[in-house]
């Protein structure tokens, strides 16, 4: 069978080694004469931000395609949670305390990825920021259980690494973070959310908003650290006010082990699809 793929006109590859193997003069040396697709500058004008969006949301989506990842188990959580061999480096008691976490991400994370194994790495792949902290562990936890798992890293003024545990060709880097988070979720089989900061608290916000409204559909939305987010968090008071229904505090549940939320994405339910967008 003929690959459609294939086109008769000559591969973009081949003219721009051609190009570059042309003589100096002014006129070659000239930005005006590299290719489009092969110029950075061009590429990196304000101009060209539609392009630049589109091709963050193309090159992970073909590459992930292409590994034949159906289905993802998102990890949110913060990046300086410490493992338990370091929280008497964390800066304060709270953070040290949260360290259990570090280790229940990385059993989750490991159950999650012995499921996945059994269907090739194809399904309950785990996904992560890529970076340290919960998403480390993470990453780890499915290292450890000899299958795959993607990092989802972004740029930041200072610079972090992918954790050593990313499949390295699943780490992907990103400039924008709406199209990050949008590859967060188009694959997600499930959402568990560990305690973090700001980022944290970002990914999770919009991922429940999605839901609320009917913009997503309803997936297993796991809240590790049920005394965490109800100190940080006061989710009655918003119901008690009406700024969120009663029924948008069934969206998510809260556990405390990594036994917990397997039950739960084990025995999923979803509830029917609600026909009205509730008040936010």
């Amino acid at each position: 069978m003929r690959d459609h793929r294939h086109s008769r006109f000559r591969d973009a590859r081949e003219d721009k080694i051609t190009a570059g193997e042309l003589p100096s003069s002014p006129q070659t040396e000239s930005s005006a004469y590299r290719l489009a697709f092969a110029d950075e500058d061009f590429l990196c004008r304000d101009e060209l931000r539609p392009v630049r969006l589109q091709l963050e949301l193309l090159k992970p989506e073909l590459l992930l395609e292409e590994r034949g990842i159906e289905s993802t188990v998102v990890l949110f959580g913060g990046a300086r949670i410490p493992s338990p061999e370091k929280k008497n480096t964390a800066r304060t008691k709270t953070l040290a305390s949260l360290s259990e976490y570090y280790e229940e991400a990385r059993r989750f994370a490991r159950l999650m990825t012995e499921k996945s194994v059994k269907t090739g790495c194809r399904e309950f792949v785990i996904a992560t920021g890529g970076g340290p902290g919960v998403m480390e562990a993470g990453n780890l936890g499915a290292h450890e259980a000899g299958g795959v798992s993607v990092g989802f890293s972004i740029v930041l003024p200072h610079e972090q690494m992918p954790n050593t545990y990313v499949t390295p060709d699943l780490s992907f880097n990103f400039h924008y973070f709406a199209i990050r988070k949008m590859h967060f979720l188009m694959r997600a089989r499930a959402i568990c959310v560990f305690p973090g900061g700001f980022g944290t608290l970002d990914e999770m916000f919009e991922s429940l908003t999605l839901i609320q409204t009917g913009r997503m559909e309803r997936v297993p939305f796991i809240l590790f650290g049920k005394d965490f987010w109800e100190k940080i968090i006061n989710w009655k008071a918003l119901a008690d006010a009406g700024t969120i229904s009663d029924e948008d505090l069934d969206l998510f549940r809260f556990v405390d082990t990594a036994a917990e939320a397997v039950e739960i994405i084990d025995n999923w339910d979803p509830a029917p699809a609600r026909t009205e967008i509730p008040g936010r």
